[in-house]
C-alpha cells in the first residue's frame, strides 16, 4: 500500500491507483490527429488542427465528432468511428509513449504492492498492446476500455467495475485523470482522485471536484505518493 500525509496530518493508505490514460500516463497526440483528420475529412467536414483534436481528447469518440462537427447522426458517429480506427489503431499500438516518470510510477506501486488498474475511453485492447510494447504489462492489474462498459466517464461505471474486480472499496483507492471527466469519475465513485497537468484541461478546472492533489508531471504525483 501506498502511504503519505495529509494536509491535516491524517495518515492515508491507498490500496489501489487507478489512472486514465491519454495525456495521464501516455501520449499519443500524433496518432489520434491522424485518425481525426482521416475520419472527419473522410465524411466530408474540414481537416481539424490539433489543438481542436487535443481539446477532446478523453471523451468517447463519438462524442469528440460531435464535439467538433456539431453532428449527432448515430450513423456518422460510428462511421467516424470506423474511419479513425483505419489509421490511428495501429499507429497508437506502435507509436504512444508514457510520460517521463510514467515507467518507474508503475514499477514502484508495483514493487509496494499496490493493486493498479487504468480505465480510460481508449480500445482495452490498444492499451494492453502499448503496454507489452513498453515491457510494462505486468505493471498493470487490470485494463477497462471503452468496450468494457456501457456508460463512460463521468459515470462511474468503469472505476467501479475495476475496483470491484480488484477487491478493493471505492474509500481505498485513488483515481488519477487529466480531465473533469476523470474527477466526476472519481466524484461519482466515491474514491479519491489525483488530477495531472498534462492534457488540455486547466488547473482551475478542478476547484469544483474534491481533489487530494494536483500534480503538474508524472513526477510530481510520485513524489506524493512517495514512490
Amino acid at each position: 500500500m501506498v502511504r503519505w500525509e495529509t494536509v491535516k496530518e491524517e495518515i492515508v493508505m491507498f490500496q489501489a491507483v487507478c489512472f486514465d490514460f491519454d495525456y495521464t500516463l501516455g501520449d499519443c497526440t500524433d496518432s489520434i490527429v491522424a485518425g481525426f483528420v482521416h475520419g472527419l475529412t473522410g465524411l466530408g467536414w474540414p481537416a481539424p488542427d490539433r489543438e481542436t483534436v487535443r481539446g477532446t481528447v478523453g471523451y468517447l469518440l463519438e462524442d469528440s465528432y460531435t464535439m467538433i462537427t456539431g453532428d449527432c447522426d448515430p450513423d456518422r458517429r460510428a462511421r467516424f468511428r470506423a474511419l479513425f480506427s483505419e489509421i490511428a489503431v495501429e499507429r497508437q499500438r506502435k507509436e504512444t509513449v508514457l510520460y517521463p516518470g510514467g515507467t518507474e510510477l508503475l514499477r514502484g506501486l508495483k514493487a509496494r504492492g499496490v493493486k493498479t488498474a487504468i480505465v480510460s475511453t481508449k480500445r482495452g485492447d490498444t492499451i494492453e498492446i502499448i503496454l507489452e510494447r513498453l515491457g510494462l504489462a505486468d505493471t498493470v492489474d487490470l485494463v477497462v476500455g471503452s468496450a468494457d462498459v456501457k456508460r463512460h466517464k463521468p459515470d462511474p461505471e468503469g472505476l467501479l467495475y475495476a475496483l470491484d474486480r480488484l477487491g478493493v472499496r471505492p474509500e481505498d483507492a485513488l483515481f488519477c485523470g487529466d480531465t473533469v471527466l476523470d474527477a466526476g469519475a472519481a466524484k461519482n465513485a466515491g474514491t479519491h482522485f489525483a488530477a495531472v497537468l498534462q492534457g488540455t484541461t486547466p488547473r482551475e478546472a478542478f476547484d469544483s471536484f474534491p481533489t487530494d492533489y494536483i500534480a503538474p508531471k508524472l513526477a510530481d504525483l510520485a513524489r506524493w505518493l512517495e514512490i
